[in-house]
């Protein structure tokens, strides 16, 4: 009996041991101030911009800066070459770095659309697997630099950053023998408190209304493309106008200072500016800019912090607690060469952008601040700023072509082409669109507030209007005149927009504006008349392609 009692007291001090080892393992959880996840999501989201950014570059590059674009990428980098002295060398390099100067010319438009169609497959793996490499990273980097160059920052300086989490050949998730370096973990803080830095002086150097709390009280309706939620934050309480205003002044001139006072305080400015980027995403399209910022805010978490995002049945999350508990156990492998090597470089970096952030500091405590500029041709490190002063006022050019054959008569019935994106037919919701981008769109949004003069590509534009040019036109909604004759003439008039009020008679309609025709943008113009003008700047004039019919 006394042998039957201890063989059951065992089995049942057996058993409480298994669930006590069970419990033991569900209690094991990752331990603060290691960041090998931390790596996996940043370069999951740094590749993530880059995909968005390099789709943009393949739907839009052929017509904005390729063969046959509005400003060809090839006039450009030849009078780069000119200014440098006519050779593709270090000069012309360093005026304007691109792998486009050793590439064919003879087809722009292929060269534009491999560097993209690549760039979307290299930031397509990293995206799905969470796996990358310095090969990798840095060629993605070279080719949205060499796109950017040609093309007209702060994806430049984030991706460069990238570079430098992961290890040089091999592929994994949690690559053992090459620990994210915390001095890289901290080269994103110290973006991310630049960026809010850059963005809250110079508001507060800037625009009147920011001092006075007034400018969200015009932001929802006069930013560069409103999406419908726009349209109803428009309409919110002036107190709610007024908190949103402190709000922004407190999150970017006071919360990132947070990341300096250890870690819990750390983790406070990521979750603040991740939810404030999150606000402005659902308040408007302001293409990926917004996505971008959240980036540099991921590396204010560890891997305890982020452990949620990761599932405990295995794969990284596993393979980082098992590193926590050998380097707890003291079996830490011994380093090899390249390990040492590896430090060197990352110590390197830190004195780089150290060193290449002093006229950023110096630019962000001058009273004459500049914003989105860089000090150095990589573009490593930049100034940041968004808004400084506010459009009080939204006002749209708006392109109407006519087939009449004096612009002039009364009769004379001018139809109306509309943007992707871009007000225009008031009828028309607001589009949602983030984080793509309609480059185009954008850039009308400036050109509205200048004069064509300024923003010659204008006429550009309407020159290809003229010729139902279908490059062109694939930038557009809808053309008035598709599957008819050109237009004999084409204007662009100048308009004041603003929302319809909620519940009034113009909503009951449909209208989401109201417009009031402010007078002509640019007058009348013609292929004939505009061919001196296209002469005088190089441009192809335009032809009309014969009639089909």
């Amino acid at each position: 009996m006394a042998t039957l009692q201890s063989a059951v007291n065992e089995q049942e001090h057996g058993a409480k041991t298994d669930r006590d080892a069970e419990k033991g393992k569900r209690r094991v959880s990752l331990q603060t101030g290691t960041y090998w996840l931390t790596r996996i999501v940043l370069l999951r989201a740094v590749a993530f911009i880059y995909f968005v950014g390099f789709a943009v570059a393949y739907n839009q590059n052929k017509q904005l800066i390729g063969e046959h674009g509005l400003m060809p990428c090839k006039s450009y980098l030849n009078s780069v070459k000119r200014y440098v002295g006519g050779k593709i060398g270090l000069a012309a390099l360093a005026y304007t770095p691109s792998i486009l100067w050793f590439l064919d010319w003879s087809d722009m438009d292929a060269n534009l659309d491999g560097v993209a169609l690549v760039g979307m497959a290299l930031s397509g793996f990293v995206l799905v697997t969470g796996m990358a490499n310095m090969v990798i990273m840095v060629t993605l980097w070279v080719l949205y630099h060499s796109l950017v160059n040609v093309g007209q920052l702060q994806l430049l300086e984030t991706g460069f950053l990238a570079i430098f989490l992961c290890p040089v050949w091999s592929l994994s998730q949690v690559p053992r023998r090459c620990p994210p370096p915390l001095i890289c973990i901290w080269t994103f803080r110290w973006l991310i408190v630049r960026i809010m830095l850059g963005a809250g002086l110079i508001k507060i150097r800037g625009d009147k209304c920011w001092r006075d709390l007034t400018c969200m009280d015009y932001h929802y309706e006069t930013q560069p493309v409103p999406n419908p939620i726009s349209y109803y934050m428009h309409r919110s309480p002036w107190w709610f106008h007024r908190f949103e205003t402190l709000s922004n002044h407190f999150i970017e001139l006071i919360v990132p200072f947070f990341t300096f006072l250890g870690r819990r305080m750390c983790m406070v400015n990521g979750a603040i500016q991740i939810l404030f980027q999150v606000v402005l995403i659902v308040s408007g399209n302001l293409s990926f800019l917004n996505w971008l910022t959240i980036v540099p805010s991921l590396a204010c978490f560890d891997d305890a912090s982020l452990g949620f995002l990761f599932g405990s049945g295995g794969g990284a999350k596993k393979a980082v607690l098992e590193i926590q508990s050998d380097d707890a156990a003291g079996r830490t492998p011994k380093p090899t060469k390249g390990m040492l090597i590896r430090r060197v470089v990352n110590i390197s970096l830190g004195v780089l952008i150290a060193y290449l952030s002093v006229p950023v500091v110096l630019n962000l405590l001058s009273s004459r601040q500049v914003m989105n500029t860089s000090f150095d041709p990589l573009r490593i490190v930049n100034t940041y700023g968004a808004f400084g002063s506010i459009t009080k006022e939204r006002t749209e050019v708006i392109f109407q072509g006519t087939h009449s054959l004096d612009p002039k008569d009364p009769e004379a019935v001018w139809e109306e082409y509309q943007f992707l994106c871009k007000p225009g037919d008031v009828y028309r919701r607001p589009c949602l669109i983030s984080p793509y981008h309609y480059r185009l769109d954008w850039l009308m949004w400036f050109a509205a507030f200048q004069t064509y003069e300024q923003s010659e590509w204008v006429i550009h534009i309407a020159g290809r209007l003229l010729s139902n040019d279908s490059t062109v036109l694939s930038l557009l909604d809808h053309n008035p005149f598709q599957g008819k004759k050109p237009p004999r003439w084409v204007r662009g008039e100048h308009f004041k927009y603003k929302y319809s009020q909620p519940g009034s008679t113009s909503a009951a309609q449909g209208k989401w504006w109201l417009r009031k025709r402010i007078g002509p943008y640019f007058p009348p113009v013609d292929l004939e008349g505009l061919r001196g003008y296209f002469q005088s700047r190089n441009w192809p004039h335009p032809h009309i392609p014969p009639n089909k019919n």
